[in-house]
């Protein structure tokens, strides 16, 4: 009988030589941190051939596969691809696949090369094995080793109510659960949605490109992080501490969600060589802001720009790059607000990347001739004859516009918009106050 779930067990067993804390005393705290970091980053790399994948502390987890067999070339060639896996992470594992999650682990703690499609097979393949990897309670192997039973297919032959009066429905519920009686239900692992790295150094830097070489490391870690979450940044810091002085802050704005972790190397170099460091560098952070799913689309046939053709990424990777040259404050958008008052009509926001929007189409000022350039504030103009004045008589050309609003909030405005030519033929935008005195003042100029 085929079992309607698969599930392959991968134990941790030993770091390579390279791994950071393969020195560190076994059970301390630097061992543990080490252990869950190589814990998670496989779970995240299996991910790629399962969503369904559970992490089971301090040094197992369990992938559910029975959906992904013929997307690899079946169990073989799945088991091999998933090797391939830990092995280019650097991290030593035993894998074994069997019909039950308990059972898998059981098989790949034990060292057995397991591969068991079929539930009706199972009690039979692991009877021999020990019951140390079960890991229940070492007083109660010790009561089961005095009365002769060692291995997990003789305590499967003890009397089922006699056994849990002796050790408990917990341990009988263990062995439900290791040949499938029983449901064994599994938390399923949730990545970290934001990506933290640290590096310190053993000497100083000062050169925008030794920092960059320093980070190029974290940067290939933050490329994989992404991927293997098919999402991007919209913000990345990095943060530069020193000996004495506080630590600076490089911060890059991205224009659109990018995953790329050559083209963040690119901007960060750009945003390091504007930096003035207060001292030399001690070491490098690199901070991910909330993580955005990114949309993959295909290149069309038409180059941007052609008939048919989309808007390409040169907008994105323009802004991109001046931001890293000028600043994140230096380059930004502009949106229109529903609002009658011009001074309070727009409003700055991100730079917008994928093609540009009706900018009055719904509005209710739309029918109305407006100027882009409005000034910070209204100048007064001068009045002769009850005509405004710049340099000259202005001539006033078409209709009023007429606004009366913002009483609700306070900005309460009465005004006639007018459009005006001074004596150069320059069109300005003017306006003459409903409430007394009546005075003129002039809010923008026409291009």
């Amino acid at each position: 009988m085929e079992s309607l779930e698969l599930w392959i067990g991968v134990q941790l067993t030993a770091a390579t030589s390279g791994a950071p804390a393969a020195s560190a005393a076994p059970g301390s705290t630097a061992q543990l941190e080490s252990t869950n970091t190589r814990l998670e980053a496989l779970a995240i790399r299996a991910q790629r051939f399962t969503p369904r994948v559970s992490l089971v502390p301090p040094d197992g987890v369990l992938l559910e596969v029975k959906g992904s067999l013929h997307l690899f070339g079946g169990t073989q060639g799945l088991l091999a691809a998933l090797g391939a896996e830990c092995e280019s992470l650097g991290i030593r594992t035993a894998v074994a696949l069997a019909p039950t999650p308990l059972a898998a682990l059981v098989a790949a703690r034990s060292g057995l090369a397991l591969a068991l499609t079929d539930r009706a097979q199972l009690t039979g393949r692991l009877a021999s094995l020990p019951l140390t990897p079960l890991r229940w309670p070492m007083d109660t192997l010790e009561r089961l080793a005095r009365m002769g039973v060692r291995t997990i297919g003789q305590v499967l032959r003890l009397p089922r109510a006699g056994f849990a009066r002796r050790f408990g429905t917990e341990r009988l519920a263990d062995l439900d659960r290791l040949t499938g009686r029983k449901a064994d239900l599994h938390r399923r692992f949730e990545p970290r949605e934001r990506f933290r790295r640290r590096r310190e150094l053993t000497f100083e830097l000062e050169s925008a490109q030794g920092i960059l070489a320093t980070l190029a490391p974290l940067l290939a870690d933050l490329g994989r992080f992404l991927q293997a979450r098919q999402c991007g940044l919209l913000q990345l810091d990095c943060l530069l501490r020193h000996r004495h002085a506080e630590p600076t802050r490089c911060r890059l704005q991205l224009a659109e969600p990018v995953a790329d972790a050559h083209r963040l190397s690119e901007l960060l170099g750009e945003r390091l060589n504007a930096l003035a460091l207060p001292e030399p560098v001690r070491s490098c952070e690199l901070r991910s802001g909330p993580l955005v799913h990114r949309a993959l689309l295909s290149r069309t046939l038409w180059q941007p720009g052609e008939q048919g053709g989309g808007g390409g990424t040169e907008a994105a990777e323009l802004i991109e790059r001046l931001r890293a040259r000028l600043g994140p404050e230096a380059v930004y958008g502009l949106q229109v607000l529903h609002g009658h008052r011009p001074e309070r009509a727009w409003s700055v926001r991100e730079p917008a990347t994928g093609g540009l929007a009706p900018f009055a189409a719904g509005l209710p000022w739309g029918a109305f001739s407006r100027p882009l350039w409005l000034l910070a504030a209204p100048e007064p103009l001068q009045e002769q004859a009850g005509l405004p004045h710049r340099g000259g008589a202005l001539r006033l050309c078409g209709e009023a516009e007429r606004i009366e609003t913002g009483w609700w909030d306070g900005g309460d405005v009465g005004r006639d918009y007018y459009t005006a030519c001074d004596i150069h033929g320059v069109r300005l935008w003017v306006f003459r106050e409903r409430a007394r005195p009546h005075r003129w003042f002039l809010h923008g100029v026409f291009g």
